[in-house]
């Protein structure tokens, strides 16, 4: 059967600027980082991002190496264009990002020119696109002259390949850097990507302010800390869980102390109306210069609750107040030592 979307997708989003870009993403944006792998079923996947493109989605984030394997989340969302969204190519915006460990060899990872564009052309080829709207330098590589990395996403949108660059994981300094060596080159830096949830705000002490006075906009992944901003872990690391793998989420982070904090925004939570991940994604997009929240989602209703979020965005001064007071570093970036560099 032939897939034809709702047609009030557009009236059921909201969609803020990048920066003083041009480009608008949604409140909510789907990450494929986990669970559009070949270790889950296409159906599964496929149903997901009909739903989400059905509520308004219209930025899927990809990176060369997620899955598991590398390159399968990129394959499986080809093969999801290719049946379903094809005719919609210019409704979406689709990006990829080359950084950390692809394949083997000293070309295979970090910031090299070699590694970005060999890296892009994969991705295409996996996705089935002669584009990408948004190619990532996904790591500051400090072995790299931060030139020829920038460099390489100057080409990518030179040749047709990307329509815009972005940078992910980059500290304030490294991305003033990076935005005046590619204003020279006369490509702009449009978009930041870094973490940032109730458990991790390292961006909030200088990030956002480069951000918002150069112009860029800022879209944050692991909004909900890989979970642990979940009622997944209220009682707890249950069989199954991301923490209980061992993975991306050790289940170190998941102690009482972490837990205490987990349960008081909770209650917050509820007196608003809204689950834990709700209030969570909410909170990010409190400040004008997030663009968009990455979320990632298991199933349909996972994807539905967490774009209800959008529905409650406001704050009053009280409640931020409290949240602050649970609201505190766990040590959860896993990603820091790229934006200390």
């Amino acid at each position: 059967m032939t897939y034809v979307p709702a047609d009030d997708r557009y009236e059921r989003m909201s969609y803020r600027r990048s920066g003083r870009s041009g480009l608008q993403l949604p409140g909510v944006s789907l990450g494929l980082w986990q669970n559009f792998g070949h270790d889950r079923p296409l159906d599964t996947s496929l149903a997901i991002v009909r739903r989400a493109f059905d509520l308004g989605v219209t930025h899927f984030d990809l990176a060369n190496n997620y899955g598991p394997p590398y390159g399968s989340a990129e394959e499986n969302f080809g093969r999801l264009m290719q049946q379903d969204l094809a005719p919609h190519r210019d409704e979406l915006i689709i990006s990829s990002k080359a950084g950390y460990d692809m394949w083997a060899g000293p070309y295979g990872e970090w910031g090299s020119r070699k590694y970005l564009l060999a890296s892009l052309d994969q991705s295409l080829r996996r996705l089935g696109l002669e584009y990408v709207d948004i190619f990532y330098s996904h790591r500051f590589d400090p072995e790299t002259p931060l030139e020829e990395t920038m460099g390489a996403l100057d080409t990518a949108v030179r040749q047709g390949k990307a329509l815009y660059a972005g940078i992910s994981s980059y500290s304030a300094e490294k991305t003033r850097e990076a935005h005046a060596i590619l204003r020279e080159l006369g490509t702009p830096l449009v978009i930041h990507q870094p973490s940032y949830s109730m458990l991790n705000r390292w961006i909030e002490p200088d990030l956002l302010d480069a951000l918002g006075e150069l112009g860029i906009g800022c879209i944050v992944f692991s909004p909900l800390a890989q979970g642990m901003l979940t009622d997944k872990y209220l009682d707890g690391i249950p069989a199954g869980s991301r923490a209980s793998r061992n993975g991306s989420l050790s289940p170190e982070l998941i102690n009482d102390q972490a837990l205490a904090k987990i349960r008081a925004l909770n209650e917050i939570a509820s007196r608003r109306g809204q689950s834990l991940a709700q209030l969570a994604l909410a909170w990010t997009l409190r400040d004008p210069r997030v663009t968009s929240a990455l979320i990632g989602a298991s199933s349909v209703e996972q994807l539905e609750a967490n774009v209800a979020s959008l529905d409650n965005l406001e704050f009053s001064a009280d409640e931020l107040a409290e949240i602050d007071q649970y609201a505190t570093e766990a040590d959860i970036n896993i990603w820091s030592a790229s934006s200390e560099s």
